[in-house]
């Protein structure tokens, strides 16, 4: 897995944001939960201005509509996402037991937010919204799986492929499958994947099959006739 870079002045930075108690923070931050939890459609400001102990005009005072709310919880979701995403590439070329972006997203995700953020819930229903900030999310996230596989490549720890940007794409894929399915995966793991416990088992089962194929023991686990 990657070491993270600067660890404690990202982390310190994230904590500052985080911290920010103004009305409007607030808002924004129970606006996040439950948005995460049932989906923007599926929340009022009503509830919203409840949930900050507010009035409902005090929410419209701040942000006008509760589109103008939504505009403003991506926004801060996708510029904490993206000093996640930065700690992955602060130490330059990822090492042998990271294939492309697995380790580095699922690591620094457990790293840096809590274990009750609402983030990763929300960044999973953004990714489905068909949203501007869904789609830039996206590619910000291919943008890193291309430049880490670039980078594994250089080092001569992988092969680019026929087609990088495929290739990439495809094990981008892969990482996004915990997110998209967390739930899933909990339930029938009994762990959640972003999660250490989870992380424990579903990461080396993840690097095997990168680097040895469906055929390929865990690392540190002898090689055997596979299962029925």
């Amino acid at each position: 897995m990657h070491r993270l870079a600067e660890r404690s002045f990202r982390m310190l930075n994230m904590r500052s944001v985080s911290e920010d108690r103004t009305t409007r923070a607030v808002l924004r931050d129970e606006s996040l939960r439950l948005f995460a939890e049932k989906g923007p459609d599926g929340v009022s400001v009503r509830q919203i201005a409840a949930a900050a102990g507010v009035s409902p005009g005090l929410v419209l005072h701040h942000f006008g509509s509760k589109d103008g709310l939504r505009e403003e919880v991506d926004r801060y979701v996708l510029d904490v996402f993206d000093q996640v995403l930065g700690s992955i590439t602060a130490d330059g070329a990822p090492d042998s037991t990271a294939p492309a972006a697995y380790g580095s997203l699922t690591e620094a995700m457990l790293e840096h937010l809590p274990a009750n953020s609402p983030i990763p819930s929300y960044l999973s229903r953004l990714l489905l919204s068909g949203s501007d900030s869904g789609r830039r999310l996206f590619a910000r996230l291919h943008e890193l799986s291309r430049a880490t596989l670039d980078a594994m490549a250089g080092a001569g720890l992988a092969a680019p492929g026929r087609d990088p940007a495929a290739r990439a794409a495809v094990l981008m894929a892969n990482d996004l499958a915990v997110l998209l399915l967390r739930d899933h995966l909990t339930a029938v793991l009994g762990a959640d994947p972003l999660s250490a416990e989870g992380m424990a088992r579903w990461g080396p089962e993840v690097l095997a099959i990168y680097s040895g194929g469906l055929t390929a023991a865990p690392e540190g686990e002898p090689e055997g006739d596979i299962a029925p």
